[in-house]
C-alpha cells in the first residue's frame, strides 16, 4: 500500500492536477482500461453513468480483470492475493505492463486504476468472468474484504463504480458534456465499440455512440454546417515501424484551421512530432504540386504552413507502443522517430491522392494561394494601422482607463459590454492595477473571417492594441513576451446577448491569441448568485449547495441534539442534517416521475430495487433490478423490432436493401438514479444508527425520536424531516 499512500500524499503527480480537470482524468484513466480491452479485440461496448453524489460507474463487455490468485510474483507479499486486488492496489500492476500485456495502450500518465482507487472515497468493482460475478469493495484505496464471488452469469465484463474523494478534489463536480465529448473522440477513434453515456442527475440526458466510419466520420462531423472542399475525407492508414498511423483530411471554405490529435488515444491538446510532421509534410506536398504545375502563374510568392492549414479540418492517430509525453500538461507527444514516420507516411499517401485526384488537388492549392494572397493583404493592411499608431502601445484606444501598475504579472484588465458598463467598472475598480476597456455591440466573428477583415475592425484593433501581443505569424506577429496584463476578463451581461459577445471573444481569442487561453490568462467574470449578510458578516455565494452549507454551520451553532435519548456529537449532527437534507431533494425528484418515497421504502422492503423502468400503459410501469436482467429485454426488443422492420420493407431489385441502424431501435426507458441514490443515504443513515422508515412519520400520537436543545427551550421532533426543519428554522 505504500505506493498508494504515495499517491493520495502528491496526487497531481499521477492526475496533473487536483481540480476539476483531474476529477475528470480519473473517469477517463478507468474508460481507458475498456479501450485497452477494444484494442486487444476483447470488448466492443462501455457503458459510463454519471449518478448523484458524484459517482460515476463504468461497465464494459471484456474478458474481465483476472480474479485467481496471483502465483509467479516478485513481490512475496502478493503472492496468492487475487489478481483483481492486485491491479486495483499496487502500481503499474495491469496488463499494460507485464510485457505480455496490449501492444499499445492508452492511459495519459500510464498509472492504471490503481491511481483511481487510491484517490476515491470508496470504489467498487464487479467482474464477471468464468460464469460468475466476483466483487470487491474499497475505500480511500484499502481492500474492506477478500475477493468475493457473489452470483452467477452468463456475461463477461467488469464494472467499476467510484466516488471521488472530496478530501482531495474539493467540491468539483462531473461535466456530462466534458465526459461526453472525450467519449465521442474515443467512439470515433476506435470503429465499431459503442460507447454510451447516461446522467442519472438529469431526465433524459444521455447520449449513444457509435461509428463504423472511424475517424472519417469523425472529421466529417467537425465539419458540419460548413462547406467544404472534398466531399469525402482523404483517408490514410499506413504503418511505418512501429508507427501505426491514422489520417483524415477534409478542407471547407472557412479560414480556420480545426486540428485533433491523438497517440494511444490520448489527446494532445499541444501537439508533438506527430504534429510537426504531418504538417511539414502537407506543407511540401502542396508546394511540389503547385510548383509542378504552375499554379501561381509564375507569381514570386511563396504558400506557407498557415497557408495551406487555411480551412483545413484534420484528424491525427498515431499508435505506437512506447510514447513519451513532455509539455506543461503532459500532451505533447515527444517521440522524435515518430516525426519522421508521419512525415513520410503521410507524404507518400497524400502525394499519390493528389496525382489521382487532379481536381481537388487544384481545389486545395488554390485554398492556400488565396490564403497566401490575403496573408500579403493583411500584412499591408497591418502596416497601415501601424504607421496610424492604432497596433502600437503609443496608440492606446482612447476608451482605455488603463492602471498605474506598470508590471504585466500583477496587472489585469476588464474587457466590459459598452460604455454605461465600462462607466460603473471604472468607478468600481482599484485603479492601481485594474485597466478598463469598453466595447460598444458585439464584435466581429473571426471564425469567418479573414486576417485583413479582421484588421479593419475598430474594437479587434482596440483589443490588440490594449493587450498588447499583436496578431498573426512573423516577426511582427503574435508575441506574448509584449502581453501587457497577465489577467484579462471578458465582463458581460448575463443575459443571451451578453453569452454571444463571451462567444464572439473566447473565439477571438482561441484562434487569433490562442496561448493566452492555454496559458491561463483569460478569465470569466461570473457574479455570485447569493449575498448573505449577518450583522457585520458578509459572504457570497455562487450555488446553492454552498449557501446550504453556510446555512447549516450558521444553524448548528449554540445547539445540541439528543437522539433516542443519547446527545449526538457536533459532527454527527452535521452528517444527519446533511443525509436529511439530501434524502429531501432526492425524494422531491422521485416525484417527478410519479414516484414517492414511500415506494422506494416498499421495493427496499422487498429486497429489490430497480434500475430501469419502461412504460407499458397509461401511468403502469415494468421493472429492471438488474444489468443483466435490462441487457436481456433490450437485446431480445430490438431484434423483435428489426425483424419486423426487415420483413416490412419494400426490397427494390438492383438496390442494397435498407441499412437499419441498431441504435435508433432501443426502447423509451428511464434510469431510476434516485433510488441509487437513496441506497447510499440508506447505508449512511444506517452507519448513524437511523434509517429512511424515520424520515416522515405520520402518526402524530408517535413518540418523539429527537430533541433540539436550544439555550431558550427543548424542541422535540417525532421524525428526520421535523428535526431537519426544527433545525434550519
Amino acid at each position: 500500500m505504500e505506493g498508494l499512500e504515495a499517491v493520495r500524499k502528491r496526487p497531481a503527480m499521477y492526475i496533473g492536477s487536483t481540480g476539476v480537470q483531474g476529477l475528470h482524468h480519473l473517469v477517463y484513466e478507468v474508460v481507458d482500461n475498456s479501450i485497452d480491452e477494444i484494442l486487444a479485440g476483447g470488448c466492443n461496448k462501455i457503458d459510463v453513468i454519471l449518478k448523484d453524489d458524484n459517482v460515476c460507474s463504468i461497465t464494459d463487455n471484456g474478458r474481465g480483470i483476472p480474479v485467481d490468485p496471483m502465483k509467479e510474483v516478485k513481490d512475496p507479499k502478493l503472492k496468492g492475493k487475487s489478481a483483481l486486488e492486485v491491479v486495483l492496489t499496487v502500481l503499474h500492476a495491469g496488463g499494460k505492463f507485464d510485457g505480455g500485456g496490449y501492444k499499445v495502450s492508452g492511459g495519459l500518465h500510464g498509472v492504471g486504476v490503481s491511481v483511481v482507487n487510491a484517490l476515491s472515497e470508496y470504489m467498487e468493482v464487479l467482474v464477471h468472468r468464468d460464469g460468475k460475478i466476483w466483487r470487491q469493495e474499497y475505500k480511500r484505496g484499502k481492500p474492506q474484504a477478500d475477493v468475493k464471488a457473489v452470483g452467477v452469469t452468463d456475461h463477461h465484463g467488469t464494472v467499476v463504480t467510484f466516488k471521488a474523494d472530496t478530501e482531495i478534489f474539493g467540491e468539483g463536480i462531473l461535466s456530462f458534456d466534458t465526459v461526453s465529448n472525450r467519449l465521442r473522440e474515443l467512439a470515433f477513434l476506435n470503429p465499431g465499440c459503442r460507447i454510451n453515456i447516461i446522467d442519472e442527475r438529469e431526465e433524459g440526458k444521455k447520449h449513444a455512440f457509435f461509428f463504423e466510419g472511424g475517424i472519417k466520420q469523425f472529421v466529417k462531423f467537425l465539419n458540419t454546417n460548413k462547406q467544404v472542399i472534398n466531399d469525402e475525407p482523404i483517408f490514410v492508414s499506413k504503418v511505418e515501424g512501429d508507427t501505426m498511423l491514422d489520417l483524415a483530411i477534409q478542407y471547407n471554405t472557412d479560414y480556420s484551421e480545426t486540428m485533433f490529435s491523438f497517440v494511444n488515444n490520448i489527446k494532445t491538446i499541444e501537439g508533438g512530432t506527430h504534429v510537426s510532421g504531418f504538417r511539414s509534410s502537407l506543407t511540401r506536398v502542396i508546394n511540389d504540386y503547385i510548383k509542378k504545375y504552375n499554379l501561381t502563374k509564375d507569381k514570386e510568392y511563396s504558400v506557407t504552413g498557415d497557408d495551406v492549414r487555411e480551412g483545413l479540418t484534420v484528424v491525427v492517430s498515431v499508435k505506437i507502443p512506447h510514447p513519451q509525453f513532455e509539455g506543461q500538461t503532459k500532451t505533447k507527444l515527444g517521440n522524435g522517430e515518430v516525426e519522421g514516420a508521419v512525415k513520410t507516411l503521410t507524404g507518400e499517401a497524400l502525394g499519390v491522392f493528389f496525382e489521382e485526384h487532379p481536381s481537388i488537388a487544384k481545389a486545395i492549392c488554390q485554398k492556400g494561394l488565396g490564403a497566401a494572397e490575403a496573408r500579403e493583404a493583411a500584412r499591408h493592411a497591418k502596416d497601415l494601422a501601424r504607421r496610424k499608431g492604432s497596433l502600437t502601445d503609443s496608440g492606446l484606444p482612447g476608451k482605455l482607463a488603463d492602471c498605474q501598475e506598470k508590471d504585466p504579472k500583477k496587472s489585469e484588465i476588464f474587457i466590459v459590454e459598452g460604455d454605461s458598463a465600462g462607466g460603473s467598472a471604472k468607478q468600481g475598480r482599484d485603479r492601481v492595477f485594474q485597466a478598463i476597456l469598453p466595447l460598444r455591440g458585439k464584435i466581429l466573428n473571426v471564425e469567418k473571417a479573414q486576417l485583413v477583415r479582421i484588421i479593419s475592425s475598430e474594437m479587434i484593433r482596440n483589443m490588440i492594441s490594449a493587450i498588447g501581443t499583436g496578431i498573426g505569424e512573423g516577426e511582427d506577429g503574435f508575441n506574448i513576451e509584449k502581453l501587457r496584463y497577465h489577467k484579462i476578463v471578458i465582463m458581460a451581461d448575463a443575459d443571451v446577448d451578453g453569452q454571444h459577445i463571451r462567444t464572439l471573444m473566447l473565439t477571438f481569442f482561441y484562434r487569433q491569441m490562442r496561448p493566452l487561453l492555454e496559458q491561463g490568462h483569460i478569465y470569466i467574470a461570473q457574479p455570485p448568485l447569493y449575498k448573505v449578510k449577518k450583522g457585520k458578516f458578509e459572504s457570497y455565494f455562487d450555488n446553492e449547495e454552498k449557501l446550504q452549507k453556510w446555512q447549516l454551520k450558521e444553524a448548528l451553532s449554540g445547539i445540541s441534539v439528543k437522539a433516542k435519548g443519547k446527545k449526538l456529537e457536533v459532527k454527527e449532527i452535521s452528517d444527519l442534517i446533511e443525509l436529511i437534507i439530501a434524502a429531501d431533494n432526492t425524494s422531491r425528484k422521485l416525484e417527478t416521475k410519479n414516484l414517492t418515497l414511500k415506494d422506494y421504502l416498499k421495493f427496499l422492503a422487498d429486497g429489490k430495487v430497480p434500475m430501469y423502468r419502461i412504460e407499458t400503459g397509461p401511468e403502469t410501469y415494468r421493472y429492471f433490478f438488474t444489468e443483466d436482467e435490462w441487457d436481456a429485454y433490450e437485446t431480445e426488443y430490438v431484434k423483435s423490432k428489426k425483424d419486423a422492420l426487415v420483413k416490412a420493407a419494400v426490397v427494390v431489385e438492383g438496390e442494397a436493401p435498407v441499412e437499419i441502424d441498431e441504435d435508433d431501435l432501443g426502447p423509451d426507458f428511464q434510469t431510476l438514479g434516485e433510488f441509487t441514490r437513496l441506497n447510499n443515504i440508506c447505508n449512511k443513515l444506517k452507519a448513524l444508527g437511523h434509517s429512511l422508515n424515520e424520515f416522515q412519520i405520520e402518526d402524530e400520537k408517535a413518540p418523539a425520536l429527537f430533541d433540539l436543545i436550544t439555550e431558550k427551550n427543548i424542541v422535540s421532533s417525532r421524525d428526520l424531516k421535523t428535526l431537519m426543519e426544527n433545525v434550519m428554522k
